[in-house]
């Protein structure tokens, strides 16, 4: 997996510390960004945690670059409905040697991995023969029907793999865009930096959350799973590691803060 921080809104901290100044203040457009020093700003984004106003820090927004990821984490981070998403297509991306995501349990026993390596070079051979059984098919019907062949080549193919990639495992690997802003990105990590969240969106959503923490360490200093800033809410489902959670993401941004 790799995740990279490739755009932001400039000045977040800054940016969301306007918005809140003017719900506050008898502030103008014209000068609302005016005389917001660091420590101003801190104090702007301090309060609206105290007072829980979230909305302006939707005013600021990261975009990052996925790559190494299963198809079973798209499925899961795209139910995050407030973000944009762009996904390389299977539809229109032939997938020749697709690449995949070995779970850590499958790799550490080796008869699993065998398994599973077996399982995804059978649906590679697949792919491939229903992919050159489909192509040649509609090819000789566009052929038929009148159509240059370079042009019925393009399009059969297309056609071909649009159904081909229904055989296709959620291991195969992908890579995305994600837009998501500032308050969008904290419930996200309420949600996925928790130990009970699924073990690659959570190491995804860790990248992210340190990705964030150089670029907006005030806005970002209280995020992470629920048992960061108050009482875990899994119940009986509960990891029972609060105390070792908290721990572990402070030395975090302590490391991506101030290291």
């Amino acid at each position: 997996m790799k995740v990279t921080l490739i755009a932001h809104t400039p000045e977040p901290e800054r940016t969301v510390a306007a918005a809140a100044k003017l719900c506050y203040s008898p502030a103008d457009l014209d000068t609302v960004m005016d005389h917001l020093t660091p420590e101003k700003t801190r104090s702007f984004l301090t309060m609206l945690g105290e007072l829980g106003h979230e909305s302006p820090m939707e005013h600021a927004s990261f975009t990052f670059g996925i790559e190494g990821v299963s198809r079973s984490l798209l499925a899961q981070i795209t139910r995050h409905r407030i973000a944009s998403y762009s996904v390389q297509s299977q539809r229109y991306v032939r997938e020749n040697h697709f690449d995949y995501v070995l779970p850590p349990q499958i790799e550490a026993e080796p008869e699993a991995r065998a398994e599973f390596i077996a399982a995804m070079e059978a649906a590679q051979a697949s792919y491939e023969r229903i992919a050159a059984i489909l192509t040649e098919k509609r090819r000789a019907e566009y052929l038929a029907s009148g159509m240059e062949e370079k042009a019925a080549a393009r399009a059969a193919e297309k056609t071909a793999i649009e159904d081909a990639r229904f055989v296709l495992p959620g291991a195969c690997d992908t890579k995305m865009m994600v837009t998501m802003n500032a308050r969008a990105l904290h419930n996200f990590f309420r949600h996925r930096c928790c130990a009970r969240a699924q073990w690659e969106i959570r190491e995804c959503a860790r990248q992210m959350l340190a990705l964030v923490l150089p670029v907006a360490p005030t806005l970002f200093a209280h995020c992470g799973p629920p048992c960061v800033t108050g009482a875990c809410p899994e119940g009986k489902m509960s990891c029972g590691r609060a105390a070792e959670v908290r721990a572990e993401y402070r030395a975090m941004k302590e490391e991506y803060c101030h290291g």
